[in-house]
């Protein structure tokens, strides 16, 4: 949520440009719902191949079997969208109902 909220803090004058050449509130929720759910994914993804690493890693060096439950995997994933969504939504919605004009003076 807080790298959401960064991002439409930075691009507050990109809103205030797109709201005002005719975006609806709606293009602009859904451009920054689909970047949060994005970076989301992308992260759970990160987290599943960096955990299939590391246990293999400690099965090579280690007398121990470790393994991983795809499930689990895949509900691990799965969270991590409803998370993007869920977070992602506030920053969202924020960004969509910004008036142009104030958007534009931003600094």
């Amino acid at each position: 949520m807080n790298i959401m909220l960064v991002s439409v803090t930075e691009r507050t004058r990109e809103i205030g440009i797109r709201i005002s050449v005719g975006a609806r509130t709606k293009d602009v929720l859904l451009q920054f719902l689909a970047e949060s759910i994005t970076l989301s994914l992308i992260g759970g993804l990160i987290g599943i191949l960096f955990a299939v690493l590391i246990t293999t890693i400690l099965g090579k060096l280690t007398s121990l079997t470790p393994s991983i439950d795809p499930i689990m995997s895949v509900i691990a994933f799965f969270f991590s969208g409803t998370v993007g969504i869920f977070f992602g939504y506030y920053p969202a919605k924020k960004a969509s109902e910004l008036n142009p004009i104030d958007a534009l003076h931003y600094e």
